[in-house]
């Protein structure tokens, strides 16, 4: 994934003493470097869509303070910046120049690495995991938020050139194009610990295939440092089988299949308490765990894979898991003065990821007056994108919903699907699901809001906050 920087650029820049690095012209600062991409380089290093050519802000960037800009030498004269060129670094890629640089500074760091891929999940498992460690005294550096890919991947890398005082690295990775993404972000940080979540139809758009999905998970798994620890989901059998290409330590964890590290007794006591048995090879222990559903309970257990590999006790994991909250948008539960519960996930979407959350909602909705839905269209599914979501629709009333709100495009399809719920509204943007919702909802219901980023849902229950009270 991309091209090898040029020999004008020297990673180490020894002589300018930087120790910050900006993509934004806007948010350069004195003495600091600033790298401007443009189309070529977004094109060679997977990503979709056009681009603004960052070199028109090279200037600018000198302006705020930058001490040097990384550029390509032919956008020099296109953008007339000949009278800096003393403080010009030239990269024939300037993305693969910002990642060669994340991988000095990582290589200089020396720290563990424990690298997290899936189709879903990724981001809390990587919150999860960060928790179990920094509760036994380690001080985790993590991505933000889920910049996961070739540019914020680095951009999280590079934080060590500021602060080299972190104990461990947790990095989700992300990918969405055939382009080995993947194996790039591990020649950036080569991972000890590979954790890989699940293999789903996501990006088969661009990947032809759920195969071709399994294949590029999978190079996290093969970027492993010699003698690196995987840990492996072996409840599904994609991942399982990865176990191929593991030459060190196999971990496994899951709820369905014997494993290494498992959950058994998992009861809901509450929407948003779980109670389960933690076992691993040296010892169990009782759980108390404040996120709902069994994805989450795996990515529990995936976290508590890493929690064990690093040498902690059942106890301990146990004891970090009790004081683990739900992340914004990612399971967060609202309660409302009036009296029903909303359940926001409207982070990210796919298929299985909506079923799974509608399942938690109707198996943790006790004796709620009903169990609604609103539902984003899902995003990147490819050419059966509109009979995924009529079947999809289908299986969400076969789990027994009462009303399903669908928001924008392809949801038409899986309300259509959905023949069987009693109540069903189809809203063009998040805003009117939002007012349909504020219209019908009553208390002791309880809401599953859900949908790709691109959709918004999020804008749905910033129009019920307006109506209505969280306590």
């Amino acid at each position: 994934m991309g091209a090898t920087p040029s020999r004008d650029f020297d990673p180490s820049l020894p002589e300018l003493e930087v120790t910050r690095f900006e993509t934004d012209s806007r948010a350069v600062g004195k003495g600091e470097v600033f790298f401007a991409f443009s189309q070529p380089e977004f094109e060679n290093n997977g990503f979709n869509g056009e681009f603004h050519d960052a070199t028109s802000f090279v200037r600018s960037a000198f302006e705020n303070g930058a001490v040097a800009c990384v550029v390509r030498r032919e956008r020099v004269a296109e953008h007339g910046l000949e009278e800096f060129n003393d403080r010009l670094i030239f990269a024939e890629d300037v993305i693969a120049a910002f990642q060669s640089l994340a991988g000095r500074v990582a290589g200089d760091w020396g720290g563990p690495v424990v690298a997290i891929t899936g189709s879903a999940g990724k981001t809390t498992a990587k919150e999860l995991t960060a928790h179990v460690l920094e509760s036994c005294g380690k001080r985790v550096l993590k991505n933000e938020k889920n910049l996961n890919n070739g540019l914020g991947h680095p951009m999280t890398v590079l934080r060590l050139a500021e602060d080299d005082g972190y104990d461990v690295a947790v990095l989700e990775m992300g990918m969405s194009t055939p382009k080995r993404e993947i194996a790039r972000l591990c020649e950036i940080t080569p991972p000890d610990v590979a954790v890989e979540l699940n293999v789903l139809p996501v990006h088969v758009e661009h990947l032809g295939s759920i195969e071709n999905v399994a294949k590029a998970k999978a190079e996290l798994v093969e970027g492993l440092k010699p003698g690196g620890t995987a840990i492996l989901n072996n409840d599904d059998p994609r991942v399982s089988k990865m176990n191929e290409l593991c030459d060190g330590p196999v971990l496994t964890f899951g709820i369905e299949k014997r494993s290494d590290i498992t959950a058994e007794g998992i009861e809901m006591k509450q929407f948003g308490e779980t109670h389960f048995v933690l076992r691993t090879p040296d010892g169990d222990a009782e759980v108390v765990f404040q996120l709902s559903g069994k994805h989450n309970i795996l990515n529990a257990l995936a976290a508590s894979a890493v929690g064990y590999d690093f040498g902690m006790t059942a106890d301990e994991i146990s004891k970090s898991l009790e004081t683990v909250r739900p992340p914004r948008q990612r399971g967060e539960i609202l309660r409302f003065r009036e009296g029903f519960t909303v359940i926001n996930d409207s982070y990210n979407s796919n298929p299985d990821a909506l079923l799974k959350m509608v399942s938690m909602l109707v198996e943790g909705s006790g004796n709620s007056s009903r169990r609604i839905v609103v539902a984003g269209e899902m995003l990147e599914l490819g050419d059966q994108e509109v009979e995924i979501h009529r079947e999809t629709g289908q299986k969400i009333a076969e789990l027994g919903v009462d009303v399903l709100v669908g928001v924008r495009g392809n949801s038409r399809a899986m309300l259509e699907g959905a023949a069987e719920v009693a109540e069903r509204k189809y809203c063009e943007t998040s805003e009117e699901a939002g007012d349909f919702l504020a219209g019908i909802i009553r208390k002791g219901d309880l809401v599953l809001v859900k949908g790709s980023r691109g959709v918004r849902t999020e804008k749905a229950i910033e129009v019920l906050t307006q109506k209505s009270e969280i306590v």
